[in-house]
């Protein structure tokens, strides 16, 4: 292989981009045997869906595979390039043909107008659309185009997964396939990708390109890191490092470090992330780091995500910067993130259980006459607003998923749920 010829080489990624939909990982839950994508394709139905999750993971090339699949025009759109106008011919070219899939990458990034432009075509059936987004599409994605469209999320590779996917590559790809590679490490490797199916292509191969064709690869877990640390990049909003960034700033955050909080912020600041993503981020971190320790947080976050939406960059950033630095120096409190996610394993474990009756809303007359609303103890009319009365579905009675924190605010919580409930909950 000449020089030139080596330099055009495709990377690893895209030489064994899935072609079918038996080839794509770690998404089951959409193309597995009884994947909902696997079924609307089997039935000849391909509705329009925006396909949300993580970078790196394949909504890319699950578009293409759709679109092979169904034997449908493909035309793809990139959200950061394209405006109205592009939007407009691709259309055109739906409703000549007949129907084509249309894919726009980063489809949050369209404006409403943009959006807009889509709505006819996908109603009159010129075009099915296929977005991808990293970003919450309750957010960014105008309500009248999502109630067209059917939300589908990809998740992060397992690691099972990833392994599964390495092992694919190598035999896969006509390269790899004709070397001796033995992997005999892989916690580096899982490691860095976290899940991103591109990033762990790409450390992979350039961890098999630092030995020669002739030797046995072997990949341990000090190649592997000793590579990766050889290769740190900018922070690209585009790129890999986009979450690893914003995860360095919310971590920072709740280690009550806001030196190391706003350097990562600024990073990103820097790298041209747009402002209204770092504020949502910090939205999220006011109630799951924060928390019940101090409430303000949460409305000084909000503040913060109006602040910048309305104003922009470049002033957007000293408002981020109060923020980060706000919610990285106030106590600390997972307890109400932690309630929820125990609460919702709960309700998994043990299904619908049935309203209580005393607590059941009694509208009608039938109603009250089965027992819905009887019993029931207006809390307002008993000293101190507090009655003692059964809240919880039968069977979870004793159940505690609000533990407050240990900081000064739930502290005094604690003491008034003690008080009220006495030895019911475990506080």
């Amino acid at each position: 292989m000449d020089l030139f010829t080596q330099h055009q080489k495709q990377p690893l990624a895209e030489r064994v981009r899935p072609k079918t939909l038996d080839h794509v990982i770690g998404q089951d839950h959409l193309v597995g045997p009884q994947g909902i994508v696997r079924r609307a394709l089997a039935m000849g139905a391909v509705p329009s869906m925006i396909l949300w999750g993580p970078p790196g993971i394949g909504k890319t090339t699950l578009a293409q595979i759709i679109a092979e699949t169904a034997k449908m025009p493909f035309e793809t759109l990139s959200a950061i390039s394209s405006g109205v106008k592009e939007v407009r011919e691709v259309i055109q070219k739906g409703r000549l043909r007949g129907k084509l899939l249309l894919f726009i990458d980063e489809i949050h990034r369209f404006n409403k107008s943009q959006q807009d432009a889509l709505l006819g075509a996908v109603e009159k059936g010129w075009i099915t659309l296929v977005g991808a987004t990293t970003e919450n599409p309750s957010f960014e994605v105008n309500a009248a185009l999502l109630s067209r469209c059917q939300v589908y999320i990809l998740k992060n590779l397992s690691e099972d997964g990833m392994l599964r996917l390495l092992k694919q590559a190598v035999s896969l790809d006509e390269d790899f396939s004709q070397r001796e590679i033995e992997i005999k490490e892989t916690k580096a490797l899982f490691q860095i990708a976290g899940g991103d199916a591109r990033k762990l292509l790409n450390l992979f191969e350039v961890v098999v390109d630092t030995f020669d064709k002739s030797e046995k690869v072997l990949i341990t877990d000090e190649l592997v890191t000793h590579n990766a640390q050889q290769r740190v990049a900018l922070y690209d909003k585009q790129g890999d490092q986009h979450y690893d960034i914003a995860s360095a700033m919310i971590k920072s955050i709740r280690g009550s470090d806001p030196n190391a909080a706003v350097y990562w912020m600024t990073r990103m600041i820097e790298g041209g992330e747009d402002v209204k993503f770092i504020a949502r981020r910090l939205l999220i971190s006011a109630s799951e780091d924060v928390g019940n320790a101090n409430p303000t947080a949460l409305v000084i976050a909000n503040n913060c995500f109006q602040a910048v939406s309305a104003i922009g960059y470049p002033e957007a950033r000293i408002v981020l910067s109060q923020c980060v630095t706000y919610l990285a120096c106030s106590p600390k409190s997972n307890a109400a993130y932690m309630a929820v996610n125990m609460a919702q394993r709960k309700i998994r474990e043990t299904g619908s259980l049935p309203v209580p009756l005393p607590i059941r809303n009694a509208p009608t007359k039938l109603m009250k006459d089965q027992g819905y609303g009887k019993g029931y103890k207006y809390s307002h009319d008993y000293p101190g607003n507090f009655a003692y009365q059964e809240f919880m579905p039968e069977g979870l009675e004793h159940e505690t998923f609000y533990s407050p924190g240990d900081n000064p605010r739930e502290n005094e919580f604690r003491k008034r749920l003690k008080f009220y409930w006495k030895e019911k909950y475990r506080y």
